[in-house]
């Protein structure tokens, strides 16, 4: 069995693997670059040589390759749009949804041609190679570690995962039941360089959040990913615990009654602290595109901007930087909080860094409240007790050099992308 990590090895982000048999073939993510070789955000277009891993076949449709997506974040999934309609797609079920709907209300083409759905904890065989996908705590829901075995070797790549958020549980189910003694691993450091102290739980957030929104009598606004669905969750908890209404705008609520979990929070009538914003602009576009359906859907839950202001203080509400003329004309934000739970990177954008200034000049308190979606040092090395490998091999990291220092009693492969192991 071969290995080639065609781009990950000494990046965060655009990760994409190819594993072959003599007669197998298949392809690991195929992710879109985070950054330029420089470290540069990457735009799209700057990235310099060629964007799309060299891998025969797939683009065209004369291989016989498949291809399998760990979760539904675009540094895994963001060039799906480039590989072939008749190409074989293995994936979560939550996870084509989410593609789906980021597809519906961003106008991108990432078609899933014809998907196969796994389970966590079932193998299944493409050709020769037999695949397990084990469910990980990540920011991304329905996220997957993958066991590849072929040829009397086997390989486990750990796509992204921590242990720290409300799905910890199934990371521990991992350790318990993965298999020894691996030949290798490829494994995410993307928190290795960056920090090495233990991360905060997704139920410290909570903590926190309740202790911010004792902090004012004003209103709260929150900045944070409208597809991490640990972070939704423990907003809407404490929100519960302090009698808050909770206000996201259709695009997050369209999410969360797509999941078609009753244990995650969404806009119904057993989660009435949820009520439903519609922003303008995306409102107009969705409209525009015939998509009214997706407004209308949440008309019982609706909640305006007028009823926002007379309930300011009870108000726990959802925003990113295009909602910005939405805000302008709801009068008490001053004397809030303004709540950012991303990751800090992001504030270097102008369009974030700008909506961030504005809503302080409006008198709005500025607070930066996170975790990482990524093992700290402590769960990496756990990753390794369980796995036992022979090798690991660095990806998805910015510091492939220091994982000497850290797994010191096993044996690590630095490659660079595209050596062949």
């Amino acid at each position: 069995m071969n290995i080639k990590i065609h781009r990950g090895t000494g990046e965060i982000g655009g990760s994409c693997v190819e594993v072959w048999t003599a007669s197998t073939r298949i392809v690991l993510d195929m992710g879109l670059p985070l950054v330029n070789p420089d470290g540069t955000p990457f735009k799209g277009n700057t990235y310099p040589g060629r964007l799309l891993p060299d891998i025969t076949g797939l683009y065209d449709g004369s291989g016989d390759i498949a291809v399998l997506i760990s979760h539904a974040h675009q540094d895994h999934y963001g060039l799906l749009d480039h590989v072939h309609d008749k190409c074989d797609i293995y994936l979560g079920k939550a996870t084509q949804t989410l593609i789906e709907i980021t597809n519906l209300f961003t106008g991108k083409d990432w078609q899933i041609g014809r998907p196969h759905h796994f389970e966590s904890g079932k193998s299944f065989m493409i050709g020769d190679i037999e695949i397990t996908p084990y469910l990980m705590d990540h920011s991304a829901y329905d996220a997957y570690a993958f066991l590849i075995t072929g040829e009397g070797k086997s390989l486990l790549y750990s796509g992204d995962f921590r242990s720290h958020g409300r799905k910890a549980k199934v990371f521990y189910w991992f350790k318990k039941n993965v298999i020894k003694k691996v030949d290798y691993l490829l494994l995410e450091g993307t928190t290795i360089g960056s920090s090495s102290h233990k991360s905060i739980s997704e139920s410290d957030i909570e903590e926190q959040l309740i202790n911010l929104f004792d902090s004012t009598e004003g209103i709260n606004l929150i900045y944070t990913s409208g597809q991490n669905i640990d972070r939704l969750v423990s907003i809407f908890r404490a929100c519960r615990r302090r009698r808050k209404i909770m206000v996201v705008d259709f695009y997050i609520a369209h999410i969360l009654k797509s999941l078609k979990n009753d244990s995650i929070p969404h806009p119904s009538e057993s989660y009435p602290e949820i009520r439903v914003f519609f922003p303008y602009r995306l409102s107009n576009k969705m409209c525009r595109e015939n998509q009214e359906k997706l407004l209308y859907q949440f008309k019982k839950y609706k909640i305006t901007k007028e009823e926002i202001d007379l309930n300011y203080k009870n108000i726990v509400m959802l925003v990113r930087p295009s909602m910005k003329s939405d805000l302008e004309r709801i009068s008490n934000l001053s004397g809030g909080n303004f709540i950012y739970s991303l990751w800090g990177g992001y504030k270097k954008d102008d369009y974030t860094y700008d909506f961030i200034k504005y809503l302080e000049s409006r008198g709005m308190k500025s607070l930066d409240l996170h975790t990482s979606g990524h093992a700290d040092i402590k769960t990496l090395k756990e990753m390794v007790e369980a796995v036992q490998p022979a090798n690991i091999v660095p990806i998805h990291t910015f510091a492939g050099d220091e994982y000497e220092k850290i797994f010191t009693d096993t044996n690590i492969l630095r490659v660079k992308d595209g050596e062949i192991i």
